[in-house]
């Protein structure tokens, strides 16, 4: 049964397992741990421990059945498919020196595959390399990996500490973990059906360097029981960090998995449940060995806090790649605008920005002689028509609106709006390109909603500069600057799906992406800056930055997938908008982050220095950006030529 009902989760992440040994009767084994304890899949093994595939040569039994557990027939599809995921034996050595070692390996791993395909399992469960080397052991997996349709691939590996997190005499023997992973997924050239199930042990490593695993494929935790306490009721409980731990797991969608022996003498006659947990006695007189580890995930699962409506609103956007709006070529549709309008903190920010203009622009004692005239380029539907008007009114401001906006069924909604409001004496409605059109007096105030995920990106600089002809000498800009922001990002299923469209143009595409299964590297640094009015004699908007990022010592080697980018504006003065990480305006879903992919990864080691470049061009017809790194090894520079951009100049 689901760990727990968590309104908005349908994650995989709601499911515990449990790892089984080898057993003959498989109804028995689901029977036990499944409808007996509470758990819902096992991990099992499929060959009998026993079996090597040399041995039945020499016994002659090559054409015999193979020593699996049980017909596939002792349960029905639903069940293997739901109940079971499936373990090769963890024996094999696919790069032993021991060639019939080696050769029964093989032999073994593609048949167990094979049979756990036959059986239509979701997902089978790969033994963890047994050295530092593990290139035949990867390159058998990844022509497995080339003929599976649907199974996932689960590697094993330990998360033990890396030698800077270690303090053992003995840390220079240690391998780091993710190293391993790293070595393994890219001999199979990241296939999308590899993932990891990562062992969680007694010590873990550094937050930094349990960080990186955010980023990365992780299906599965495997807990051993010995990585339990015990608290003073005599119960399992896990330490504060691996409770951070597993609370991140489950905000991911990985799925836990008990394994190992009971190691807790629970008190006797005692059938309550630790820590308050409320997950119901299935077997109300002899309790699973394991039930009480159980409890105690559920109850971390239960303590979760509830998911937020916003964060509801976003689950189905989380890691899924979008192209960025191109409002300046494309007429935005209405669902659009209804989904931007609805997010009121922008409205409010705007709001507050064009209140403290109009404090500014005109005295309280001429409040009533003096009208400012405000000009709203690209005013949609009204939203920021509104939102002036308002701070007109709270100041006790008078105000004179033009509404300019190109598109023309907006515009059709915009003069229902005004006419709604009895707005007619307050406000202009222009239908025109605000790059083309002539207007009859000069703004105090230019107000804009032309930001893009990027800042710049919707060729807010571009249209600025040109309605900056119609603003007053000292005329106010809202917003009065952008900047953006780039950090180098872990973000494996984001560079799987680019990947998968094989070919190089989406490689070259920046997307809109609701990050969420990723691993943020180094601190975010500032890109490009544009501020409006532009007094610049410099009237291009060509920018180049190079820029420096320090892997912390902590983290571990690393994979770069590319890069998330933000922005943060000022709309005036100490009023504020954006996306960039330390200082985001909260509650706002307007924009996600935007995202710069890599064609090929850079591994980068913890204390090392990142070095990368990045380009906004501007040609006569189309604006778009360029980027590479250079250190710690060179990448091909991405958008060269600018086969992707944004048009309407």
């Amino acid at each position: 049964m689901p760990l727990g009902e968590r309104p908005g989760d349908k994650s995989e992440s709601r499911y515990c397992g449990v790892e089984t040994n080898f057993s003959h009767d498989m109804p028995q084994l689901l029977s036990n741990h499944i409808c007996g304890a509470g758990f819902d899949f096992v991990v099992a093994q499929l060959m009998d421990p026993a079996y090597r595939p040399s041995l039945m040569q020499k016994e002659g039994g090559e054409y015999g059945a193979l020593p699996f557990a049980g017909s596939d027939l002792v349960l029905s599809p639903s069940q293997w498919s739901s109940h079971v995921v499936g373990k090769v034996s963890s024996w094999i050595d696919l790069d032993s020196e021991d060639e019939i070692l080696r050769l029964d390996s093989e032999t073994t791993l593609k048949q167990e595959i094979a049979w756990a395909s036959h059986l239509s399992l979701q997902a089978c469960l790969l033994p963890a390399p047994k050295g530092k080397s593990c290139a035949n052991y990867a390159r058998c997996a990844n022509q497995i990996l080339q003929s599976l349709n649907n199974m996932q691939l689960w590697l094993r590996i330990p998360l033990v500490k890396t030698d800077d997190d270690s303090t053992d005499s003995n840390s220079e023997q240690l391998i780091d973990s993710w190293e391993i992973w790293n070595s393994f997924r890219l001999l199979c050239e990241h296939h999308s059906r590899l993932s990891v199930a990562l062992d969680v042990m007694s010590s873990l490593p550094s937050l930094n360097s349990l960080g990186r695993w955010f980023g990365e494929s992780v299906r599965a935790a495997i807990v051993n029981t010995d990585s339990f306490l015990t608290n003073t009721r005599g119960y399992p409980c896990l330490s504060k960090r691996h409770q951070r731990l597993i609370t991140g797991f489950f905000n991911h969608s990985v799925q836990v998995v008990i394994s190992g022996k009971p190691v807790h003498n629970l008190p006797r006659g005692n059938a309550d449940l630790s820590a308050n947990q409320s997950i119901s006695n299935v077997d109300g007189d002899k309790r699973h060995p394991l039930r009480s580890y159980l409890d105690y995930i559920g109850y971390l699962y239960q303590k979760l806090d509830p998911i937020p409506e916003q964060e509801r609103f976003e689950l189905g956007y989380r890691d899924f790649l979008q192209s960025p709006l191109q409002p300046l070529m494309d007429n935005l549709e209405a669902q659009t605008y209804e989904t931007f309008e609805k997010d009121t903190m922008k409205y409010i920010q705007y709001q507050r920005a064009v209140s403290k203009a109009l404090l500014e622009r005109v005295p309280d004692e001429e409040a009533s002689a003096i009208t400012t005239v405000l000009m709203v380029v690209g005013a949609g539907r009204g939203p920021l028509v509104r939102a002036s008007l308002q701070a007109a009114e709270e100041t006790g401001r008078k105000l004179k609106v033009y509404a300019v906006e190109k598109n023309p069924n907006a515009v059709v909604t915009l003069h229902s709006l005004v006419k709604l409001e009895g707005w007619e004496s307050l406000v202009t409605i222009i239908s025109c390109d605000m790059r083309y059109w002539n207007a009859p007096e000069k703004a105090d105030i230019l107000v804009s909603e032309l930001l893009g995920s990027f800042g710049d990106n919707e060729l807010s600089p571009e249209c600025l500069d040109g309605a900056q002809r119609f603003l007053k000498l000292d005329g106010i800009s809202i917003p009065s600057s952008y900047t953006s922001f780039i950090q180098p990002v872990t973000a494996s299923k984001l560079y799987n799906d680019v990947k998968s469209h094989k070919d190089v143009i989406h490689f070259e595409t920046a997307y809109v992406v609701k990050f969420h299964s990723i691993a943020k590297l180094a601190s975010p640094q500032p890109v490009f800056t544009f501020t409006h009015p532009n007094h610049s004699t410099d009237k291009s908007n060509n920018r180049y930055t190079k820029l420096q990022f320090e892997i912390p010592s902590d983290t571990g080697s690393a994979m770069v997938h590319g890069f998330a980018g933000y922005f943060d504006a000022t709309l005036y003065k100490d009023v504020h908008l954006g996306i960039e990480p330390s200082t985001a305006t909260p509650n706002m879903f307007s924009w996600f982050a935007i995202f710069f992919p890599l064609r090929t990864p850079v591994c980068v080691e913890p204390g090392s220095n990142l070095e990368v470049h990045f380009w906004r061009c501007c040609g006569p017809t189309k604006v778009w950006y360029e980027w590479g790194v250079s250190s710690p090894s060179a990448s091909a520079i991405h958008n060269s030529n600018g086969r992707s951009y944004w048009v309407g100049l």
